[in-house]
């Protein structure tokens, strides 16, 4: 049997190209081939595996070339360089190192919130010009003053765990941090316009989503503290540059210091020459030891992938050997579908997760059904979550997850239960996989629903009544929305009822406006599923 061949296209350390020598790979060691597209295109074809970094690009045209590529393989965290549905549709796995490079970011944030604090980048300018403006530079101590981080998720508890060394008070808003949580990491959690009020540094924790995107906004800042100072090492785009370069032209806002920007590299910017604004080239995951610890972290997944099928931090499969996929690809799917409503479903903070498997699907492996189940929740809060790293998200927020397998109930031969709990509420889906292998919901809130699961769905719930099912069609029609299928279901006559719409589009916000000033629904929420 040949041995698996690997190119490693970027610069990866020594010691992870000696893993792959070590393990029985066949490793192609060109550092810089991935800045040439064409000698990559032409070289990919008689390759296995490809470990990068962020210099490749991987594009559908590469993954059509690679006629026998098997996984694509990032050592770090973001993968906007590969086109992850291309590479599903071709069968190549991509996997990450999600948490390889966490303490090196922290401790960038603390280095960045330093340097804004004391002013040393400009300090140090002007004493190398010959100057010595001791009395320009007068700066703060961060001792006793409070820190507000936004997202106290892995990286963000670790900074609030060496603020607490600097004797810091810390304060943290994270839709999705629950009072448990907060108390283990010695917190306490506030609201946005809280921290915004009260925080004398903010650092920023949280990744890019519709939900995210400048969260640091015009109006936010006018909220903040007089005198604050800002720090953004997670993505560009949390924070209104803009709007950020004129409360510190104003005096509102005392320094920023961003290693992120909106627009990467980032050859301008309205923060450029400011005065105490520190600007770093996304350097968090900058350091020899997150350098070597993603790097040897990939080798050593590849490696065991590409020898023995073991599967670890893929974000586009799930983590089962080859014999159970033929069974449980259905199931995981399904799994992951459930997540996916009920995390879309739920804003508040969730403090246990409940999973229920009865009938032959409690004999499969559950704990790759119950990471997919947690992706599909984990993923409304963190789009870069996959199902391996999602129970450890979980866990690091506080989330209690079980699971319980039963003996077949009623007429289904199998079926998973999800169930979510929160301060306030518990949420829960039920569905199965019928026979020709597609996962369906059959029951939502205790109801008995059958509903196919499409990318673009509409959920509603109501009093039951007449009318109904007359103002969703029509005001779906009058606005050009295609229904592809309907499916509905109550408690009683008269009571709780539910709606799940399958859409050949996204719904237009516009015409949820519409749904929701009719009146008639109690709740309209669009969904979306990853279907493919």
């Amino acid at each position: 049997m040949m041995a698996p061949k690997v190119l490693v296209s970027d610069k990866l350390s020594d010691a992870a190209v000696q893993i792959f020598r070590d393990r029985g790979i066949d490793v192609t060691f060109e550092p810089d081939l991935g800045k040439d597209k064409d000698a990559l295109l032409a070289a990919i074809p008689e390759f296995d595996g490809l470990a990068i970094r962020s210099a490749t690009k991987v594009t559908s045209k590469l993954l059509d070339a690679a006629t026998n590529l098997k996984i694509v393989a990032r050592a770090g965290i973001g993968v906007d360089n590969v086109d992850i549905p291309a590479a599903s549709k071709k069968g190549v796995i991509v996997m990450n190192t999600p948490f390889g490079n966490s303490i090196t970011t922290a401790e960038h944030a603390i280095a960045m919130m330093f340097a804004v604090a004391r002013q040393i980048p400009e300090a140090d300018a002007s004493t190398q010009t010959g100057k010595w403006e001791k009395s320009r530079f007068m700066g703060v101590e961060l001792t006793a003053k409070t820190l507000g981080v936004i997202g106290a998720g892995n990286i963000g508890s670790i900074v609030c765990d060496r603020a607490h060394g600097l004797k810091m008070k810390v304060i943290a808003y994270d839709p999705f941090l629950t009072e448990e949580r907060a108390h283990q990491i010695n917190v306490q959690k506030v609201e946005l316009d809280e921290l915004l009020g009260r925080a004398d540094f903010i650092t920023l924790h949280v990744p890019l989503t519709d939900k995210t995107r400048n969260i640091i906004s015009k109006e936010a800042l006018k909220k903040a503290k007089r005198g604050v100072r800002i720090i953004n090492c997670a993505r560009g785009g949390l924070i209104d540059e803009a709007a950020l370069a004129e409360a510190i032209k104003a005096g509102h806002v005392a320094g920023a210091a961003l290693d992120v920007f909106e627009v990467e590299p980032a050859k301008a910017s309205p923060l450029f020459g400011l005065p105490n604004v520190v600007c770093t080239p996304h350097l968090g995951a900058s350091t020899s030891e997150a350098q070597e610890n993603v790097a040897i972290q990939v080798a050593e997944q590849m490696s065991d992938y590409l020898l023995t099928g073991a599967v670890t931090n893929a974000l586009n499969m799930p983590s089962v050997t080859a014999e159970e996929a033929a069974v449980m690809g259905p199931w995981v799917k399904l799994a992951g579908h459930l997540g996916a409503f009920v995390g879309q479903m739920t804003d508040e903070p969730i403090k246990a997760i409940n999973i229920l498997y009865n009938g032959s699907v409690a004999q499969m492996n559950t704990a790759a059904l119950n990471a997919s189940a947690v992706a599909g929740i984990m993923k409304a809060i963190n789009p870069e979550v996959n199902m391996v790293s999602a129970p450890v998200v979980a866990k690091e927020r506080g989330v209690n997850i079980s699971t319980t397998t039963q003996e077949k109930t009623g007429v289904f031969d199998a079926y998973i239960k999800l169930t979510v709990v929160t301060e306030d509420r518990e949420r829960s889906i039920a569905g199965t996989v019928f026979s020709d292998g597609k996962p369906r919901f059959i029951q939502i809130k205790g109801i008995t629903i059958d509903a196919e699961i499409g990318q673009h769905m509409l959920y509603t719930t109501n009093n039951d009544m007449p009318g109904i099912i007359g103002t969703l069609g029509n005001t779906m029609g009058e606005n050009g929305v295609n229904i592809a299928n309907f499916t509905l279901g109550r408690s009683e006559r008269g009571r709780n009822a539910i709606a799940l719409l399958y859409l050949d589009d996204p719904i237009p916000a516009a015409v949820l406006a519409k749904l929701e000033a009719s009146g008639m629904f109690q709740q309209v929420k669009p969904l979306e599923f990853e279907v493919a």
